[in-house]
């Protein structure tokens, strides 16, 4: 299982996920109520996993960081200021965000998995081997960085 650690970009298994809860979304049965009125409650989701994406990105384009998530290990800084106070993940809560919004918009039963399974997938895959990378990288600066802020939210 370790071979699958930094093998696939998180936005592609975002990607691959959404694919699979819009084709699982046909599936009977549908939930036996209309749903009206989910609209705004998936706009403001897509809106806030936007908000959390581009935060992030901003963060690390200004310390002049990589943004590869594959190669955590050519961090040239550890990014703490901004969404970073908030969560040490912003770039993946935003896309569980984008992921909720699309199972909501689906609005079936069996979307409701998609989220969990990115949250699964990333945490066992991306986030624990590059909390290994960062500690590595930045010792007790990221230690106490990591007692400070929750992985998610």
């Amino acid at each position: 299982m370790d071979k699958l650690e930094h093998l696939v970009p998180p936005p592609l298994v975002a990607l691959a996920l959404a694919a699979l809860m819009w084709w699982m979304a046909t599936w009977p049965p549908a939930w036996p109520w209309s749903g009206q009125g989910r609209m705004p409650v998936v706009g403001a989701l897509v809106a806030l996993g936007l908000v959390f994406d581009l935060s992030g990105l901003t963060a690390f384009f200004r310390r002049r960081t990589t943004i590869n998530p594959l190669r955590p290990e050519q961090a040239s800084s550890l990014v703490t200021g901004g969404i970073y106070r908030i969560t040490r993940n912003p770039m993946y809560v935003g896309l569980v965000c984008l992921l909720l919004a699309w199972a909501l918009f689906l609005w079936s039963p069996w979307a409701l998995p998609g989220p969990v399974l990115f949250v699964a997938w990333i945490t066992r895959f991306q986030i624990v081997p590059e909390e290994r990378v960062l500690e590595h990288l930045f010792g007790d600066t990221y230690r106490a960085y990591r007692a400070r802020v929750r992985r998610w939210l």
